[in-house]
């Protein structure tokens, strides 16, 4: 290519110095001849002419190779002609200058073009270098991609993956072809890691359509009995067991992800409307359950002011029979309220009891007989107690006598309160 460029000015100034009588000359006949290193050589003949014009005519010609010359020396510059096709062409214009029937420089013009000869084995030496780079990252980049393809045959990402394998196909197309051999043993490599992918993707799917369809039996059982239960009333029971299913379908696995939508949202109908049949019966309930409380908080209160404190346990047993027939006619509370309420009502029924049972110990005969002989029993033995004190002091014996002391004031003390029992049953 360095030569290319000196090329076109060589030929130039060759033209200028070649004239019809330097290269040619004119016969008397008007028989034109060239002159060339190995003699002359007859181009033509123009009869009628004169020998000036004669000799322009064919020189006009090599002025015309001339100009091809040039127009080849730029293509080759240019890189328009293959590396293959260069040498050629040169040649054949080489060999056409020759052989012309034309008047001027031919072996000059001829040999002229030996340097794009020369230009034109560089060229096609570089571009031979820069196929064989070109080839050699092109094998390089399939061995990537046949890796890439090999590692992918063997991995579970089925949703990606066969668009992955469609870029890896479409980038292989857009690389230079190598030997026969080496492309068509990657290309069996790629070609069989995709086989290989698709047909475990083929058998993933089948087995998931397998368990998708198990899932979808287990599933329309369970609305099955949903649908069962969704119009009962048995609120309680009936929320347990809807519990226990949303137990189970969290538990059966997929079964695709349409087949999920429709399923789901069938359940899930049935369920809402047993729920929401039960929260409006339970949010009446519990404005009923409310009224019922504000009742009988109201009817407790009343009746805390007119039994207690208790002076008469049969008016105020008379007293909570008629209260407790009232409160139970009332209903119920709110579950959170109940205790607070039946504990203000046993409070009541536990006061009416001691009233009632400390009336009947203080009229039970058989009571006072008792206390009676209890208090005659223990002063009885206060006055032989006093006795042996009294005994006990005139003989002098201290220790004695402060042993009886002791046990006179103990006895003093269960007789006080055998009295006091007495006096209370005698009020």
């Amino acid at each position: 290519m360095r030569h290319s460029a000196t090329l076109s000015g060589k030929i130039g100034r060759m033209t200028e110095m070649a004239g019809p009588a330097s290269w040619g000359r004119v016969d008397d006949d008007g028989s034109v001849f060239v002159v060339t290193a190995g003699g002359e050589r007859k181009v033509g003949q123009i009869p009628d002419s004169t020998p000036e014009e004669a000799l322009a005519f064919f020189q006009r010609r090599f002025e015309a190779l001339t100009v091809e010359a040039g127009l080849l020396s730029q293509r080759v510059k240019r890189g328009a002609l293959g590396p293959d096709e260069a040498p050629k062409a040169i040649a054949r214009l080489q060999a056409e200058i020759l052989s012309a029937n034309a008047v001027g420089d031919l072996v000059g013009l001829a040999a002229s073009l030996a340097p794009l000869t020369e230009a034109a084995a560089e060229a096609a030496q570089q571009r031979r270098q820069e196929k064989a780079q070109t080839l050699e990252r092109a094998r390089e980049r399939k061995h990537e991609l046949v890796a890439q393809a090999e590692t992918l045959a063997q991995s579970d990402d089925w949703r990606n993956g066969t668009a992955r394998f469609r870029d890896l196909v479409a980038e292989w197309k857009t690389l230079p072809r190598l030997s026969k051999s080496d492309d068509e043993e990657l290309w069996q490599r790629l070609a069989g890691a995709r086989a290989t992918h698709a047909r475990r993707r083929r058998e993933h799917y089948a087995d998931l359509e397998e368990v998708h369809q198990t899932a979808r039996q287990a599933k329309e059982a369970i609305i099955q009995q949903a649908e069962a239960l969704a119009d009962s009333t048995d609120w309680g029971p009936t929320a347990t067991q809807f519990r226990q299913l949303m137990d189970r379908w969290r538990t059966v696995g997929s079964a695709g992800r349409a087949a999920d939508d429709e399923l789901w949202g069938r359940f899930r109908g049935l369920q809402d409307n047993f729920f929401n049949r039960r929260s409006a019966v339970f949010t009446a309930q519990e404005s009923e359950f409310q009224t019922n409380l504000e009742a009988k908080v109201a009817l407790l209160g009343e009746a805390e002011k007119t039994i207690l404190p208790i002076t008469d346990p049969a008016a105020a047993r008379n007293a909570y029979r008629e209260l407790l027939g009232q409160f139970n006619q009332l209903g119920k509370v709110p579950r959170e309220q109940i205790r607070a309420v039946d504990g203000r009502l046993r409070a009541l029924e536990a006061a009416v009891g001691e009233a009632e049972r400390r009336e009947w110990a203080r009229t039970d005969p058989q009571t006072r007989v008792k206390a009676e002989g209890t208090v005659n029993l223990f002063t009885d033995k206060l006055d032989r107690l006093r006795g042996d004190l009294e005994r006990a002091r005139a003989k002098g014996d201290a220790k004695k006598a402060q042993s009886l002391e002791a046990q006179l004031a103990s006895l003093q003390a269960l007789l006080d309160q055998a009295t006091a029992t007495l006096d209370e049953i005698s009020a």
